[in-house]
C-alpha cells in the first residue's frame, strides 16, 4: 500500500512528506488504522537530540487516532474493522510489568518505542524506492495517512467523538492527566504544583480542577499561566521572588504533590522546598543533565520519582477522560490546533517558539 508520510531523513533536516510503502496485510494481533489526525509530541522532536539512537530515517508520530480498516486474527471481542481507535505507546504483554496492569514500565518499553521498535523482516515501512526506513515508532508511525500497529496499543472510542483530536489522549494528555489521577489519586482539598504549562502540564490542570484539588501551575510565558488561570489554577511566573515560600503560602503550607515537565534543576528544587511533609514530585521530562538536589529537599519524607505515560493503562484511562470530556470537565480540545499534515515543518517551528500548545497534524486524501 502506498501513503503519504512525513519522513525525518536526518537530525538537522526538515521533514519531508512523501510517498511511502505501507505492508497492508496486518499480522495476527495487528491492525490497519487510517490515520484521521495525529498529535505531535515534544519526544516526536526530541529524536533531533537523540545522538543516532532513534534510527533513521523514520515516519515519527505516537499520538495517532484514527478508523481501523483492516484487522489480523485476534481473539474474540478484539477491535474490528470500522472501529474508531486512539492509539498508545508499545508494550510487550508478557514481561512482570505489563501482567501487573503496568505497561508503561515494560521492560522493553525504551527499545519497543524509541530505539529501533519490534523487529520487522521484511520491513513493514520503506520509501517510494524500496529503501527500509525505521522499525515503527512508538509501534505507530502515525505521520501518516496509515499506520500498521500491534493491537494491544489500540483503544477503541464511540464514533460520535471527535476522532481527529482524540490523539494526545494516548500519550500527551495522558501523561499529564494520569499522574494527577492515577500515580497522585488527587482529589477534593489536595494540593498540587505543576511547573511548566505546556501539553502535559496543562492536561494536568485540566485533571487537577477536574478532581477538585487546588493548583498552582509555574511558567515563565504569561500566555501559558493565562491558560493554566482559565483551566482553574493560580498563575505564579516562574521569576517570582522566594518561589517555594510563595507556593506554600498559596497552599496552605505546602503542596502535597508536585509535577515537573521542565527538568529544570532550580525549579525542581524549588517544588520540593514547597511541599508538606510527606510530599511527593514526579518528574515526566527527561533530565539530560546531573540533578543536584539541595540541602533539606528530601527531608521530612518528601519524595521524588519518575513517572512514565501517566502510570497509565490506556484502555482504562483514555475512556475516562473522553467521558470527562463529554461532562465538560476535561476540555482537551481546547489546547489544540490543527494542521495539515503538509504543514508539519510549521507546526514544528510553532511548537518550538511556544505558539501552540498541542499540534495536531491531519493527513490530506484519508476520509
Amino acid at each position: 500500500m502506498r501513503c503519504r508520510a512525513a519522513v525525518l531523513r536526518a537530525a538537522d533536516a526538515p521533514f519531508t512528506v512523501e510517498d511511502v510503502v505501507l505492508s497492508s496485510e496486518p499480522a495476527p494481533g495487528e491492525l490497519l488504522v487510517e490515520i484521521a489526525g495525529c498529535g505531535m509530541c515534544r519526544t516526536d522532536l526530541a529524536v533531533r537530540r537523540s545522538g543516532g539512537r532513534s534510527p533513521l530515517p523514520a515516519v515519527l508520530g505516537h499520538e495517532g487516532a484514527g478508523v481501523v480498516v483492516g484487522a489480523g486474527s485476534g481473539p474474540d471481542g478484539a477491535i474490528e474493522v470500522g472501529d474508531h481507535v486512539v492509539l498508545s505507546f508499545d508494550s510487550c504483554g508478557h514481561c512482570p510489568n505489563c501482567r501487573g496492569a503496568a505497561p508503561a514500565y515494560c521492560d522493553s518499553f525504551a527499545s519497543l518505542n524509541l530505539f529501533g521498535g519490534r523487529e520487522e523482516r521484511p520491513p513493514r515501512l520503506t520509501d517510494a524506492a524500496g529503501a527500509a526506513l525505521a522499525p515503527r515508532w512508538f509501534g505507530q508511525s502515525s505521520f501518516a495517512q496509515y499506520a500498521l500497529v500491534a493491537a494491544r496499543n489500540a483503544v477503541r472510542v464511540d464514533p460520535a467523538l471527535p476522532l481527529e483530536l482524540l490523539g494526545p489522549l494516548g500519550c500527551g494528555f495522558l501523561t499529564g492527566a494520569g499522574a494527577v489521577l492515577n500515580t497522585f489519586g488527587a482529589g477534593p482539598g489536595d494540593t498540587l504544583v505543576v511547573l511548566g504549562a505546556g501539553a502535559v502540564g496543562l492536561a494536568a490542570v485540566l485533571a487537577a480542577t477536574a478532581a477538585g484539588a487546588l493548583t498552582v501551575a509555574v511558567d515563565r510565558r504569561p500566555g501559558r499561566l493565562a491558560l493554566a488561570e482559565r483551566f482553574g489554577a493560580v498563575p505564579l511566573p516562574a521569576a517570582t521572588a522566594a518561589l517555594p515560600e510563595r507556593i506554600r503560602r498559596l497552599t496552605d503550607g505546602g503542596a502535597r504533590y508536585a509535577l515537573d515537565t521542565t527538568a529544570s534543576g532550580p525549579l525542581i528544587n524549588a517544588a520540593l522546598h514547597a511541599l508538606r511533609p510527606t510530599g511527593s514530585l514526579g518528574l515526566v521530562a527527561r533530565l539530560h543533565t546531573p540533578l543536584t538536589l539541595e540541602p533539606g529537599t528530601l527531608d521530612r519524607g518528601r519524595s521524588v520519582r519518575h513517572i512514565c505515560e501517566g502510570d497509565a493503562v490506556p484502555a482504562l484511562l483514555i475512556p475516562r477522560l473522553t467521558g470527562m470530556w463529554r461532562a465538560g470537565r476535561f476540555p482537551f480540545d481546547q489546547l489544540i490546533r490543527t494542521y495539515p499534515l503538509s504543514d508539519i515543518n510549521e507546526a514544528e517551528r510553532d511548537c518550538d517558539a511556544g505558539r501552540v500548545v498541542k499540534p495536531v497534524l491531519l493527513p490530506e486524501g484519508t476520509r
